[in-house]
């Protein structure tokens, strides 16, 4: 659970922290909350796009330690996110052969946590996250990437799919990791300018995400079990694009 630092209760205080150009990466609202306040904040979340999740008064409470939080409590991301363009136009500057992760609906913080660290050790550029349905960037993602989300830029869009027609406007190819292909990841070239997207744990990436991406690539299972976590699946595609990028 994140720090009680990370988080603010009340409706007024949240809709203040909004308007303040704070960086709020979920809001957690009382089931059935109604009223004029509510219809306001209600409608600020929606044109930001922060994540929400409808709750009983008694998680809200748990939360806040029985403090008054007028049903609404939410968490502020202890890190700044960077905007794609300038994500994208900061790196080129600095190297011809960006190596970029998106993640696609990751809900799990510890994977998400683990997976940062990875790529903070294996030189990514930068991690892209769309804003609705990724786990957020809570005390307990910090902690798993042992301080790594601190180091590896972050980026936070309305909708993956745009991010990857971004990306492909810079030509930078997509590497997608789905098993739904038969190349597998080391038949790729990813000394080139490239962005692997890894998909949620349990539905993998979206199939119209794999429709759009530049190569589909998988690795090799020898045993019975058909799938790996998804932080040991991008640790391995992540180094075999380190160890190409070595020789």
């Amino acid at each position: 659970m994140e720090n009680e630092e990370s988080k603010i209760f009340g409706i007024r205080a949240v809709i203040e922290a909004i308007n303040a150009g704070q960086t709020i990466s979920k809001v957690y609202l009382q089931k059935g909350l109604t009223g004029h306040l509510f219809s306001e904040l209600n409608s600020l979340i929606k044109a930001n796009n922060i994540a929400t999740s409808y709750v009983p008064v008694e998680k809200l409470n748990r939360l806040s330690k029985n403090s008054n939080h007028q049903g609404v409590a939410a968490q502020i991301s202890p890190i700044e996110f960077i905007d794609l363009e300038k994500l994208i136009e900061t790196t080129l500057e600095k190297t011809a052969t960006p190596l970029f992760l998106l993640l696609d609906q990751l809900s799990d913080v510890r994977n998400f946590g683990a997976i940062i660290r990875t790529a903070e050790c294996t030189g990514v550029d930068g991690i892209i996250i769309q804003k609705q349905g990724n786990a957020p960037v809570s005390a307990d993602t910090i902690k798993t990437s042992a301080g790594a989300a601190f180091k590896v830029p972050i980026c936070k869009v309305d909708h993956i799919k745009d991010a990857i027609f971004q990306l492909q406007a810079a030509d930078i190819q997509l590497v997608a990791a789905t098993e739904k292909t038969e190349q597998l990841i080391y038949d790729i070239d990813l000394k080139a300018p490239t962005a692997i997207v890894m998909g949620s744990e349990d539905r993998g990436i979206n199939p119209s995400i794999l429709k759009i991406v530049t190569h589909k690539a998988k690795l090799p299972l020898l045993g019975t079990i058909e799938s790996l976590n998804v932080s040991v699946a991008c640790g391995a595609f992540l180094y075999e694009a380190t160890r190409q990028r070595l020789k």
